[in-house]
């Protein structure tokens, strides 16, 4: 019985609709991207291929919210509730910027980081083969591009 209904609350979770207004996230990353000095391209692309600004998602291997925190770095990095929007925002910046110092910011081996823990690909560097790590570093970097390209372009006028 407990595990039918922790199989129901996991597929509940995964596959339920954002409930929350896009904007305030949006507003968060910006907010804490700017605090620890990040991109908030990269912070935004990161929920982009980890959740899909789904704030209830939650993964087959636990973790949660826009940030998919797994629930030891989410408490290391002081979200309490990580579901929660601003804190697993806080907490999921506080983990690049934390990633960026441990690898001297080059950007493929911190989301590679992101995404397997930093201690195999500390220990791999540039040499990482695993496929899902290659394809989520190139997915990112996409989203990224995107996310960089359009904020650099020039707001659109709109004909008469």
């Amino acid at each position: 019985m407990k595990r039918c209904l922790l199989l129901l609350l996991l597929l509940f979770c995964r596959v339920a609709p954002a409930q929350v207004d896009p904007a305030p996230a949006a507003q968060f990353v910006r907010q804490y991207a700017g605090h620890y000095r990040l991109s908030p391209e990269l912070v935004a692309a990161l929920i982009d291929v980890e959740s899909r600004w789904n704030p209830r998602a939650l993964s087959s291997k636990g973790a949660m919210g826009l940030m998919q925190l797994m629930p030891a770095t989410a408490r290391r990095y002081g979200a309490s509730k990580p579901f929660d929007v601003e804190q697993n925002i806080a907490a999921g910046t506080r983990y690049v910027t934390a990633l960026m110092w441990e690898f001297h910011g080059d950007l493929r081996l911190v989301v590679a980081a992101y995404y397997a823990g930093d201690h195999g690909i500390a220990r791999e560097q540039l040499n990482y083969h695993n496929p899902d790590v290659v394809a989520y570093v190139l997915a990112v970097r996409r989203q990224f591009m995107i996310r960089k390209y359009a904020a650099m372009r020039p707001p659109r006028r709109s004909m008469p």
